[in-house]
């Protein structure tokens, strides 16, 4: 048990030729050097061993009770795809996925042909970016509402008065962010092929609620006027209350999905 080995698959990579592995991160801790496995012309696996004795099902299993082992792990696996962004193509694959050999692996890429070949050509010299937007209340409060006064709150008519005018505002407030990320998005999309929403939480994180977390599927020809795009949003938002964080340019994960 010691010596078995299971073939571990990062991604498959469309490539017109072999993708090098120079500069290719370690990978995950105690698996083999990455190589490529090559599936049919112009499409590759992108694995490595994997000793059983360290990620086997019940190893593994283990494992996942611990947030910081699974952590290390994620980013190491999405180092690895990362270093091949440059390819015509990269379908990264989820964490832990492993095959018996490496003549499993292919039969199984090989299965999904079909499949594979409708993603490549959606994804295919695109990149990924990834906007988030977050509300600071008391700021967007002060710059685009009037403070709300209820003069000589001494009886209870008064204070539920007030306590409706905050409610209101509030409401009020809400709207105008649901309205705004809205249009935010739909102007990126138009620069996109395709976007997608992430289901966004009301509940606080450090800098407020978060109000939109998305992906865009940007043309690599357009990479640079999409960032410029998203730095002019950035700027006017900000004088509203509103924080937005672009990140990428990343492999397409949020759209290898069918």
């Amino acid at each position: 048990m010691r010596d078995a080995k299971a073939t571990y698959v990062y991604c498959v990579i469309a490539s017109p030729r072999a993708p090098r592995l120079t500069g290719v991160p370690r990978g995950l801790r105690g698996m083999g050097p990455v190589r490529l496995l090559n599936v049919e012309r112009g499409l590759y696996i992108v694995a490595a061993d994997a000793p059983l004795d360290r990620y086997g099902e019940a190893a593994i299993n283990r494992g996942l009770s611990d947030l910081d082992w699974v952590s290390r792990a994620a980013v190491a696996h999405e180092a690895v795809v990362e270093s091949f962004i440059d390819a015509r193509a990269v379908l990264p694959t989820k964490l832990f996925t492993m095959f018996t050999s490496d003549t499993r692996a292919v039969q199984h890429v090989r299965a999904q042909r079909a499949r594979i070949a409708s993603v490549v050509k959606r994804v295919a010299n695109h990149h990924e970016w990834g906007v988030r937007v977050v509300l600071d209340r008391a700021r967007s409060s002060s710059a685009s509402a009037r403070p709300i006064q209820v003069k000589g709150a001494r009886t209870g008519v008064d204070y539920l008065a007030r306590k409706k005018a905050r409610r209101d505002a509030s409401v009020e407030l809400a709207e105008r962010a649901r309205e705004t990320v809205a249009a935010l998005y739909d102007r990126l999309a138009e620069r996109s092929r395709q976007a997608r929403r992430r289901s966004a939480s009301e509940l606080p994180v450090d800098s407020g609620p978060l109000l939109l977390d998305a992906a865009f599927l940007v043309p690599r020809t357009r990479s640079a006027a999409f960032r410029a795009l998203a730095a002019r949003e950035a700027r006017a938002l900000a004088l509203h209350g509103y924080g937005l964080t672009i990140s990428g340019p990343w492999p397409p994960y949020t759209f290898v999905q069918d």
